[in-house]
């Protein structure tokens, strides 16, 4: 019994230090940045026209809406007999 409350409490401790010790470890800038052929700067390009999928998430909106009101509608037509049956 105390050598797997032992083995427990290492491994408790192993799970809890090991993270934390290797977050507050030194970061090297990027070991593969002599590798890269890219420029390290990250380059972003604008957009011309705004996507238009779904009609701005009017459509997904409308859909939800209707599935909720649907769900409401069932779970309060459902007539389940849940009356206890001794008497």
């Amino acid at each position: 019994m105390r050598y797997k409350n032992l083995s427990a409490a290492v491994a408790t401790f192993a799970l809890v230090t090991v993270p934390t010790l290797a977050s507050a470890a030194p970061v090297a800038a990027n070991p593969a940045a002599s590798l890269s052929v890219a420029s390290p700067a990250r380059v972003g390009t604008t957009t011309r026209d705004e996507s238009e999928l779904a009609g701005n998430g009017k459509i997904i909106a409308i859909v939800l809406a209707l599935g909720v009101v649907a769900g409401g509608i069932i779970a309060i037509t459902n007539d389940d007999d849940d009356r206890p049956t001794s008497p």
